[in-house]
């Protein structure tokens, strides 16, 4: 059973919410009646007749208040965007690297941070859009995976200072099925998809019921809510299993 919610009267803010994870959460609180406004510094194409774009680039703190001085009202605050190139750091540009916190954690804390008077006025929620990569190792976007490790904990330290007023979480998303991920996993998406015990990869749609009922007044505050299908099967478990020693 899916549940349904009423959203209308409630005004949202998706970050990087003009694909992937973003435009999915971005369609959810739409269709539950909410007023949708995303960013991202290039507009989505086509442009979607349900939500509102403004184009910010989250990392520069005067796009962020040009942003956030845009609302009279703010109720849900989706802090999504974010990402990272696969760059091992031996031998990468240490601009790179601090380019991807900057991106994963700084712009979300910028953000949140200018969006808390109007959170508060509302009662608001924040949602972090977290990642498995910042609670099991990620070789290869470690600065990545170390961001997200900071953001799961910027989320609790917020919860913390601003409760009662503001409920702060995070949606820890495993591998997820974007337009991307057919071409980042390549040949193996299937093999890839079949280490997760759920049988497929994360769907937006999946990680938008998670952010809906986060969004819905409740007592929820400080937590860490996994949307992973059970998360990712080690190794090991499939090397010594008695169908691949066969």
């Amino acid at each position: 059973m899916t549940a349904t919610y009423d959203l209308a009267g409630r005004h949202v803010l998706i970050t990087g919410g003009t694909k992937g994870i973003g435009a999915g959460i971005a369609r959810a609180f739409a269709a539950a009646g909410a007023t949708v406004t995303v960013c991202a510094r290039t507009p989505p194409e086509p442009p979607p007749a349900e939500v509102r774009f403004v184009p910010a680039d989250v990392r520069d703190p005067e796009d962020v208040e040009r942003l956030l001085g845009g609302f009279s009202r703010l109720d849900v605050l989706v802090n999504n965007a974010g990402g990272a190139p696969h760059a091992l750091v031996d031998g990468t540009s240490p601009r790179l690297h601090a380019k991807v916190i900057e991106l994963n954690l700084i712009a979300p804390l910028l953000v949140t941070q200018r969006a808390y008077p109007l959170l508060k006025a509302a009662g608001g929620a924040v949602i972090m859009i977290g990642s498995s990569s910042g609670v099991r190792p990620s070789p290869g976007t470690s600065a990545y995976g170390a961001a997200k490790a900071g953001l799961h904990h910027l989320a609790a330290c917020l919860a913390a200072e601003w409760a009662p007023e503001v409920r702060v979480n995070t949606v820890v998303v495993g591998l997820a099925a974007t337009e991307t991920a057919a071409g980042h996993y390549g040949g193996a998406y299937d093999q890839v998809s079949a280490t997760i015990p759920a049988g497929r990869m994360a769907s937006p749609q999946d990680v938008a019921q998670a952010c809906l009922w986060l969004a819905s007044p409740g007592y929820v505050t400080g937590a860490q809510i996994q949307v992973h299908g059970g998360g990712e099967t080690p190794a090991w478990t499939w090397l010594t299993s008695a169908e691949i020693a066969r």
